[in-house]
């Protein structure tokens, strides 16, 4: 979107370029610095530039944000806390939302909402090391970069040991993805991320919330007291995604476990799509095999139907149409040596029978040492029989 009029031209030492979007906490804006590296920079809104006990809990925010380190998250470029309107800048991801991914191409297969899970499971891993909870997981907070899945606003993400900041019964984040410990204003642990990000593969995988649609009345009341709807969740996910759905706390798995489990689920389920789809070869490569095969194979048949017949070298004749009784025989190129038929005893051809270039067939290489064989053994006997007759 472009700039407002009433939008900053340059934050910091960063230009703006246009706006990326706008949230309860203030605008985003797209900018670069000096050197042409690219920016998200949230600019505060003014009302809560203002309120003293924001400020305070934004500082603790950015100090959190800077302990993080993994590559599943957007990194913290710069920040300044003591400017008229608070700002902060990440580093700009490329890509669609998954909210935005969702919507325009429907849900993600099982394989790719299980990597996608992974790798979120694996930065929020990273997230809760540095001592902070998100507090905001959801489609629209997760960006599907050539690089994978980056995790980005944590605008009301809260460091550990600090106060919340809000009251009993107010909820900070998003209906449909809070966990119920926030809807009651109780104690925000990362469990309150696994809730979340149970809500997120649910929506990845049937394109909807788990808690269906309504006021955020109507959708946090479902959060605490209903169960969610996962019918459309894949089989293989289905169980882990509503371990993570789990109204208490203590009863959902941990990041670790989710990363090591999902990425299980990504792999098994990625070799099943291989299996069951494997490239099929065309039609003329099956062909160009076939016909590459050796031609001993038609020898190897002729003498099968030899040995049936009674030692006849003729073999029997393969059907180049509708086969009647024979099987069919694929079309080759043509032999080296002659055609590929022979005059039979009707007076009509022999289709799949070789002939040499004077149109005779050869003779069967078996029954042609038989024959010699069998002459050199008469022609021996006849010898002996005429030495012993001189003898005498």
């Amino acid at each position: 979107m472009r700039l407002r009029r009433e939008d900053p031209r340059v934050v910091g030492s960063f230009r703006l370029h246009r706006r990326l979007g706008a949230g309860g906490m203030g605008v985003v804006y797209l900018g670069s610095d000096r050197k042409g590296q690219r920016v998200a920079l949230k600019v505060i809104r003014p009302d809560l530039a203002e309120d003293q006990e924001f400020r305070s809990r934004f500082a603790r925010e950015v100090s959190a944000a800077r302990r993080i380190r993994g590559g599943c998250t957007a990194r913290l470029v710069a920040a300044d806390l003591e400017a008229d309107r608070p700002w902060f800048a990440t580093q700009y991801v490329p890509g669609p939302s998954l909210h935005d991914k969702v919507a325009e191409e429907g849900p993600l297969r099982a394989a790719d909402t299980a990597a996608v899970g992974a790798a979120l499971s694996e930065g929020l891993v990273a997230v809760h090391e540095a001592g902070v909870v998100h507090r905001d997981l959801k489609p629209s907070n997760i960006l599907l970069s050539p690089k994978g899945p980056r995790i980005i606003d944590f605008g009301i993400a809260w460091a550990t040991g600090a106060s919340t900041l809000t009251h009993v019964g107010t909820a900070v984040g998003s209906p449909g993805f809070l966990a119920p410990e926030q809807v009651r204003g109780a104690a925000v642990t990362p469990a309150t991320d696994v809730f979340a990000l149970g809500a997120t593969l649910a929506y990845a995988a049937m394109g909807d919330s788990p808690f269906g649609h309504g006021s955020s009345e109507v959708m946090l009341y479902r959060v605490v007291h209903e169960e969610p709807h996962l019918d459309g969740v894949h089989d293989a996910l289905a169980p882990l995604v509503a371990a993570c759905l789990a109204k208490a706390p203590e009863e959902r798995p941990s990041t670790l476990q989710l990363s090591m489990r999902l990425k299980e689920i990504a792999a098994r389920e990625a070799q099943g799509l291989h299996d069951a789809r494997p490239p099929a070869p065309r039609e003329r490569d099956r062909e160009r095999m076939e016909l590459s095969r050796p031609t001993a194979r038609y020898t190897e048949r002729s003498e099968h139907v030899e040995r049936r017949t009674g030692g006849s070298s003729v073999p029997r004749p393969h059907s180049t149409g509708h086969p009647t009784g024979g099987t069919r025989r694929r079309p080759g190129p043509p032999r080296t040596g002659g055609g590929a038929s022979t005059t039979g005893r009707r007076g009509g051809t022999r289709p799949g029978v070789r002939t040499t270039s004077t149109g005779l067939r050869p003779a069967n290489p078996r029954l042609l040492r038989q024959r010699i064989v069998v002459f050199f053994v008469v022609t021996l006997i006849v010898a002996l029989g005429i030495a012993a007759a001189q003898k005498l």
